[in-house]
């Protein structure tokens, strides 16, 4: 790990909570919205979640699977999203988010006329700026947890009720 984190404190909680109280109780509460006040379906947000956790090279995020009141993706779906190009698992929106995730992440300048005309033939205004947000926050605070080290302490909250 990165940070030094006293041998009497969870470093997750630590780093999120102590280390810089300002503001990491507030990204806390961004990333756990992300999970607790999504609109989006599981398997378009699990394909961009674990697209961005797959680049971001977070363990925790790698292994996590979204639980909506039961409902969790299928075992091979982390395998579906790796070939999100070619896949007969994902329809329409479920691949486009894989490819957004990926393109926010390793190459936002090239999102091009074409690519927006695609998701915004496939998704509303208001679902890209949703899933963009929550892009936004699996790509910083996933690798905030990688680059330091904390990927392997991570626990999330029960998002399931």
């Amino acid at each position: 790990m990165i940070i030094d984190v006293p041998d009497d404190k969870h470093p997750v909680m630590y780093v999120w909570g102590e280390l810089v109280p300002g503001i990491g109780p507030a990204a806390s509460a961004f990333a756990q919205s992300v999970y607790s006040d999504s609109t989006l379906g599981l398997r378009e947000f699990e394909a961009a979640r674990l697209r961005i956790a797959q680049i971001n090279g977070c363990l925790f995020c790698q292994d996590w699977r979204t639980d909506r009141d039961g409902e969790v993706v299928e075992d091979d779906f982390d395998q579906a999203v790796v070939d999100w190009r070619t896949t007969d698992a994902f329809d329409e929106r479920t691949r486009l988010a894989a490819e957004y995730a990926e393109r926010y992440a390793l190459d936002h300048h090239g999102l091009d006329d074409d690519f927006w005309a695609r998701m915004l033939g496939a998704y509303s205004q208001r679902e890209v700026a949703e899933l963009t947000m929550c892009l936004g926050s699996w790509l910083a605070f996933g690798r905030l947890n990688r680059v330091f080290g904390l990927d392997t302490a991570c626990t999330l909250p029960d998002h399931a009720g």
